[in-house]
């Protein structure tokens, strides 16, 4: 009875490399048939233009260790799994050596001649699944991608993440894994026809950050999974700022660089609130807050804007004024504030009523300018 201290396999190498010189496997003389994909089924080799499978020849499994470096090379992964299948006829197989594998060698150094068998290998690697895909879709048809960004979609929209991976194996589950900041979120479904789709009635800014797809399957008496690539989300608003500013019929509205914006007391000034065309309709509310009271008012918006009229202004309209523009459109509200407008009141207004010897004084006054101006002569003043 022969003894056996390796367990051998099979396969074709193309030609030997130095000692010591790094090789790598060339991937189309390398393949695993008959699986669910490739990479699970029967190892073979390319040699000479024939494709022959890597076989085994009285011995035991062959050792995942050694199997590990085929699942590499094949770039699928870890080695999970490998056994030999019986064929009904011998044919010729190839032959590798595993201690020389596992003393870190290529495969394509080890290999060795071939021989006639009929116990062919049959190897599962990790990466036995396909990548799953991922993609997000609005009930609003609000999802837009920009290059750098990734996705975007509005804010309130109902919105969709689809996960799915291409037929392989019934069953398994999905698990959409949410990552932000500062939290991490998981929720599992079912794979329904190889996909599953997770519904969020409301986009939020809280739902902004990263999301993938991981497909677990149990099969071949092991556990499974592939994840997708990254999808990259961000929340923006529907509508565009609103506007906001101040006027007042007397002309006397100044902007200082940090106090904001001063009416004269008394004045009647007026705060307007507009936004750039979008959507017909809406209204606007002005919000006003001072140290001890918050004030709204509500105009509908004419031509995208409104205007709120003050008739005199006094101190109590001394303040922070912002206008909210809301609108309901695809079936949601929706809002969108301006900046803040500070806004001070000044001085007091006063109006100088003329009597009969006012106006007969300016009247004499504007007389005599003109004759000194026909004769060349110009006041110097004086009472």
């Amino acid at each position: 009875m022969l003894l056996y201290t390796d367990v051998y396999l099979l396969i074709f190498s193309s030609g030997l490399q130095a000692e010591g010189e790094q090789t790598s496997t060339d991937p189309d003389a390398v393949r695993l048939v008959g699986g669910a994909s490739r990479c699970a089924g029967t190892l073979e080799v390319k040699h000479n233009g024939e494709w022959r499978p890597v076989g085994g020849y009285y011995y035991s499994d062959w050792p995942l260790k050694t199997a590990a470096a085929a699942c590499r090379e094949l770039d699928c992964g870890s080695a999970v799994s490998v056994g030999q299948r019986e064929e009904s006829s011998y044919r010729y197989v190839w032959w590798i050596y595993p201690h020389c594998v596992e003393s870190g060698s290529a495969l394509r150094e080890c290999a060795s001649s071939s021989y006639s068998s009929s116990s062919i290998f049959y190897l599962t690697c990790s990466d036995l699944l396909f990548q799953p895909n991922i993609s997000v879709s609005s009930s609003m048809d609000g999802v837009s991608e920009a290059q750098q960004q990734g996705f975007q979609v509005i804010r309130g929209s109902t919105f969709n993440i689809s996960c799915s991976i291409q037929p392989q194996y019934p069953g398994g589950s999905f698990q959409l894994t949410f990552t932000s900041s500062n939290s991490t979120h998981n929720s599992t479904q079912p794979a329904v026809n190889h996909s599953a789709h997770f519904l969020f009635p409301a986009a939020e800014p809280s739902h902004q950050g990263t999301y993938s797809c991981v497909y677990h399957v149990y099969v071949f008496s092991h556990n499974f999974s592939s994840a997708s690539r990254l999808l990259s989300l961000t929340i923006s608003d529907l509508l565009l700022q609103p506007n906001i500013s101040v006027s007042s019929s007397m002309d006397g509205v100044s902007e200082a660089q940090q106090q904001g914006f001063q009416v004269f007391r008394g004045s009647t000034f007026n705060i307007s609130c507009s936004i750039q065309p979008q959507y017909p309709g809406g209204s606007f509310l002005l919000t006003f807050t001072s140290s001890n009271s918050t004030n709204n008012s509500t105009q509908p918006a004419v031509n995208h804007s409104a205007h709120f009229l003050f008739p005199a202004a006094e101190p109590a309209h001394q303040g922070t004024y912002s206008c909210v523009y809301h609108l309901y459109v695809f079936s949601h509200n929706f809002s969108s504030e301006s900046r803040l407008l500070s806004l001070t009141v000044s001085g007091k207004m006063t109006v100088y009523r003329f009597g009969e010897d006012d106006w007969s004084k300016l009247s004499e006054n504007y007389q005599l300018s003109q004759r000194f101006s026909k004769c060349g002569v110009r006041p110097t003043g004086g009472e």
